[in-house]
């Protein structure tokens, strides 16, 4: 896999370089510019930090808003095997949960938004030289999908104003801002299609679109048109593919 940082465009080298924070705000008002200038002077470390201290916030609001002893309660009641399974069982489940689950929360809150963020860049990085031509590194690959990722600190305020604006235990924690087909589904539908319209989702689609616009910049001559987009989709398509079988196997 070539490792050549590519270089922008002539035009791109002849702008201002833009500060951090003007990347965060560029990245939702004037994307190709902003990640024109990434692209030239990669840089990830704002984003993340923006990131993980919003995903903090949401992990905070959770654990505040949420029951989670009666939480656990309900999943175990929609699960199939608790027909199975005796009222001391199921109190064990429950306490174990409740125990456990807030732990898990901060864990998230805290390792998701880097850890999420590396593995998109990796698999984007590849996708992008092998089919695309793009010619670029892995620190540029990693700076264009923190900055895309940014579609997630407004997601995540969306998030907590939900859970305080809703009474505790009204919020779907499984799909809690609705932003996706998933919500005309009834609660009892197969979970092979509860996760392929989860997967249709307008957080998603924002984030597909930026790193097309992202890394159409890392190559513009081989990035033309619409290859940068398809490349983008064809990558979430494996991914759906593999939670929707994932979700059918094991359902």
């Amino acid at each position: 896999m070539a490792t050549t940082t590519s270089m922008p465009a002539p035009d791109a080298q002849a702008r201002p370089a833009i500060s951090p924070f003007g990347r965060v705000i560029g990245v939702f008002f004037s994307p190709k510019a902003t990640f024109e200038d990434i692209v030239r002077k990669p840089s990830w470390v704002l984003p993340v930090i923006l990131l993980t201290v919003l995903s903090i916030g949401v992990s905070f609001s959770i654990n505040q808003r949420v029951n989670w002893r009666e939480f656990m309660a309900q999943q175990i009641e929609k699960s199939p095997q608790s027909a199975n399974m005796s009222a001391e069982q199921k109190e064990q489940r429950i306490e174990g949960g409740a125990k456990f689950t807030p732990i898990v929360t901060w864990v998230i809150g805290v390792c998701g938004p880097i850890l999420f963020t590396l593995v998109v860049a990796l698999f984007m990085w590849g996708a992008y030289n092998l089919l695309g031509g793009a010619n670029t590194d892995f620190a540029t690959s990693f700076a264009i999908t923190t900055h895309a990722a940014l579609t997630g600190l407004v997601s995540s305020l969306l998030f907590i104003l939900i859970l305080y604006l809703k009474p505790p235990g009204t919020v779907d924690m499984e799909n809690p801002i609705a932003t996706n087909l998933a919500v005309v589904l009834p609660d009892d539908s197969a979970k092979w299609m509860m996760a392929l319209l989860k997967s249709i989702d307008i957080f998603t689609f924002w984030t597909l679109i930026l790193l097309a616009i992202g890394f159409a910049t890392t190559n513009p001559k081989k990035l033309k048109g619409s290859k940068a987009f398809t490349i983008a989709f064809s990558v979430w398509a494996v991914y759906v593919v593999l939670r929707v079988g994932s979700a059918w196997i094991f359902s």
